[in-house]
């Protein structure tokens, strides 16, 4: 059973996603800039320190990570914040791929299921709300285009088979040569290339024989 990411006051998640958005990027993600720079004082503040560790916006040195850095560029902001519910909330990304779709009563059920805590659980209800306070941020469809195109871009890079030059063959009888361009069929089997130049060498000397 896993121990998910929460705070005990939610709201302190938007504010503090808010403020990374318009403060300069700092050095480390620490006390101090959650405190002074974001505004939030006090022990929310170190459980916000915190939380932006196990969301993945800060590495483990405290050094503001590559989310932290696509969520500040509104281009790419709705994918970080897709990343940083999946770097979060993984054992239930395993339950259900699908996980941020959830109605918030089949997410409820998810995070009893995973954390094993009872239905009245404060636990529940505090996950559940800071898995929605991300989920404002966040642009799922942003990250399926993404996907896409680079699925496109692997499937036109894929190697095609080469045009095979075969040498030049002289006719005999007379002093003319001409080449062939064969395109060979994408196979393993040896039996079909086989097939192929003996055939091209039975009509090859047939046409030999025929004007000699």
């Amino acid at each position: 059973m896993a121990v998910l990411p929460y705070v005990t006051a939610p709201g302190n998640i938007e504010k503090a996603l808010r403020g990374i958005k318009s403060a300069q990027t700092p050095e480390s993600v620490s006390q101090d800039f959650v405190k002074t720079i974001l505004k939030i004082s006090g022990g929310s503040g170190n459980q916000i320190t915190a939380f932006l560790k196990k969301i993945g916006f800060a590495n483990t040195d405290g050094t503001p990570s590559d989310i932290y850095r696509r969520f500040r560029n509104n281009s790419t902001a709705g994918k970080a914040a897709a990343e940083a519910l999946k770097v979060g909330y993984a054992p239930l990304y395993v339950r259900n791929e699908y996980m941020h779709e959830l109605s918030d009563d089949d997410l409820r059920g998810l995070i009893i299921e995973e954390t094993g805590q009872g239905e009245d659980s404060s636990v529940v209800g505090l996950v559940l709300a800071s898995i929605k306070a991300i989920k404002k941020f966040a642009n799922w469809s942003q990250t399926e285009v993404e996907e896409k195109k680079k699925s496109e871009i692997s499937t036109s890079t894929v190697s095609q088979p080469q045009p095979t030059q075969l040498p030049k063959a002289e006719r005999m009888g007379i002093g003319l040569s001409y080449t062939i361009n064969l395109n060979l069929p994408a196979t393993s089997d040896i039996a079909v290339f086989n097939a192929i130049f003996k055939s091209l060498k039975e009509n090859l000397m047939k046409e030999s024989d025929d004007e000699s």
